[in-house]
């Protein structure tokens, strides 16, 4: 075999490998497995901080006080189910259009944070809470064909088929982009709904591959990667952030619930909980479905209390602040640093971890 000059070929062989490994990390190519799909079309990246697991990543260290003030002895409870409740569907139905939908005029009452219409909104088009409810009222709607996600709040048909909200958002499923910064969405905390729904199609597959939406009763005026919006003006390190990420202990058995709720808490404990809006504790987002079986679901997941979640730190995953891009099997460091109306909170220390990672890349290159 000829031999290698060594302070020549094998500098540029590690030159060329440095380079290639810091275009991978920040091409956006997934390194995660196979990220969750619907209608055809992938929900976020597979690399998305959605579906990215957070079983080994450190516990925020005000993981304690958040659980207690969300409430450590309150059962979680799904905010889903069959058939309906006060007229209306359980949970947060999503309408499914092709690409040729005709777009409609909306109106908002928060423009300067709302993506402007025309959206492929249908007039038939579900709505949360059923037509003549007086609650959050949203409305999805996926554009299967081209795989764009459009997310109204406050949502009302108007007679000329145009559409009065109070905010709305549309999110290429493609993309890993985040909204501006202190920007809302339909969701208080900046976030689209549909990526952390439980889908009664995915829990009968056997697993759920993203983390889940939930709710509590008081969020901080601060918010973390990857939300992009608070909705409080409380303060104090007790309170937890929008955005804030928590999973189920890795030592809780599920071995005793049923296959449809051991498939939603195994979820929690692979991809956890990212808190989105001030509501119930504890409330877990989901898709009403006609084959939901809702004793089952409200009698076991009540048997799941807050002190059984902790808290975790994700700033290790983030490359960039305003992408939702998540590096995949980071190591357990991390920082947790929460700023107020900054691009995702962890600005300082989350943009950090990826900036490390490179560092280390460029190291080597240089031997």
């Amino acid at each position: 075999m000829p031999k290698m000059n060594t302070n020549g070929q094998w500098k540029g062989i590690f030159s060329a490998l440095t380079i290639a490994l810091v275009l991978y990390v920040f091409s956006g190519v997934s390194t995660a497995q196979s990220g969750p799909t619907i209608e055809g079309c992938p929900i976020f990246p597979a690399d998305n901080i959605w579906n990215t697991p957070v079983a080994d990543l450190p516990l925020n260290p005000n993981s304690s006080a958040f659980i207690n003030t969300i409430g450590p002895t309150l059962g979680l409870h799904p905010d889903f189910g069959s058939g309906t409740w006060n007229g209306g569907p359980i949970g947060i139905p999503y309408s499914v259009v092709e690409g040729s939908q005709p777009e409609v005029n909306i109106s908002f009452d928060y423009a300067d944070e709302s993506d402007p219409g025309p959206y492929p909104i249908p007039p038939n088009a579900l709505i949360e809470g059923g037509s003549q409810s007086a609650g959050d009222r949203h409305v999805l709607v996926l554009d299967r064909g081209n795989c764009i996600l459009y997310e109204l709040f406050s949502a009302y048909p108007q007679p000329d088929g145009s559409w009065q909200a109070g905010s709305g958002a549309y999110f290429d499923l493609h993309s890993n982009a985040l909204r501006p910064s202190g920007w809302t969405s339909a969701d208080a905390a900046g976030l689209p709904i549909l990526p952390g729904l439980v889908r009664y199609d995915e829990v009968a597959a056997g697993e759920i591959r993203h983390a889940l939406r939930f709710t509590a009763p008081q969020t901080s005026s601060d918010y973390v990667w990857p939300a992009r919006h608070e909705a409080s003006s409380l303060t104090g390190a007790q309170i937890p952030p929008m955005g804030q990420r928590f999973r189920l202990k890795a030592g809780f058995d599920v071995s005793r619930f049923s296959a449809p709720v051991r498939v939603i808490l195994q979820a929690m404990k692979t991809y956890g909980l990212i808190l989105a809006d001030n509501g119930s504790a504890w409330y877990i987002s989901g898709a009403p479905d006609t084959r939901w079986d809702n004793d089952m679901l409200v009698s076991g997941l009540a048997q799941v209390k807050g002190s059984d979640f902790e808290a975790v730190d994700v700033s290790s995953l983030m490359v960039d602040p305003d992408s939702g891009l998540a590096i995949q099997n980071a190591s357990a460091g991390g920082n947790s640093n929460v700023g107020s109306g900054s691009a995702g909170g962890n600005s300082g220390s989350g943009g950090g971890g990826g900036g490390c990672f490179i560092s280390i890349l460029l190291g080597r290159g240089g031997d």
